[in-house]
């Protein structure tokens, strides 16, 4: 179930809607594509709530408004605790819950279309907990998840003493890091990675935030698009 909090929305608008979660109601905004017919569904997960992450954070947004120019329907999920998403912060297990949910309710409401999963640090690394229940799942989302972006992926130690065991992600995965990037250390992504043979596109000069890089972002990203 979900309420929507405008009618009357036109091709490229964002929408603001609430969709029913394992623990209650989970705040979302859709960026409608400029589109007569979506190519797919775009899920965002914002960085760790703890530290200030929602779903406006500036990397995110970015994130989202380029799978809208692609072509996609792209959903900004507000993690448990944060703006009007009810519930507590579960270091990542709710959290998959929830966004699970919010992709079932996508499903629903656009039609069994591709799906693409786009996160940023804790974000990213929730993010491929998803990818595996999707492929896991005897329910409607079935199918596999059709590419993945990760930006700043959480892996390994990071910053304030936390560990992430991230999960192994589909060859195609785009994974885009900064080269000065403190708070996940490059190295970090380097080591995970290296056992999956998948290359990460490395942001000279760039820390764990991307200031100043977000046009150079949603570019890197165009342009490995098909």
């Amino acid at each position: 179930m979900s309420a929507t909090a405008g009618k009357g929305l036109l091709r490229g608008d964002a929408e603001h809607v609430f969709v029913t979660g394992p623990a209650g109601r989970i705040e979302v905004v859709i960026d409608h594509p400029d589109v007569d017919a979506p190519r797919g569904i775009a899920l965002v997960a914002h960085p760790h709530p703890v530290y200030g992450g929602t779903l406006d954070n500036k990397v995110a947004q970015t994130l989202a408004r380029t799978f809208a120019e692609l072509g996609y329907v792209a959903l900004r999920a507000n993690f448990r605790g944060v703006g009007d998403t009810e519930g507590e912060h579960d270091h990542g297990e709710g959290e998959t819950d929830d966004l699970v949910a919010v992709i079932d309710d996508a499903i629903t409401r656009f039609g069994k279309l591709p799906v693409v999963l786009g996160g940023y640090s804790f974000g990213a690394h929730v993010q491929t907990q998803v990818a595996k229940r999707l492929a896991e799942s005897g329910n409607k989302n079935e199918q596999a998840v059709e590419r993945m972006v990760l930006v700043a992926p959480a892996a390994g130690f990071v910053s304030g003493g936390r560990q992430y065991d991230t999960l192994t992600v589909p060859a195609n995965t785009l994974v885009i890091h900064g080269e000065t990037d403190t708070t996940v250390p490059l190295a970090n992504v380097l080591d995970w990675l290296r056992p999956q043979d998948i290359p990460v596109t490395v942001i000279p000069g760039t820390d764990h935030f991307f200031h100043r890089k977000l046009g150079l972002l949603k570019s890197i990203i165009k342009g490995q698009w098909r």
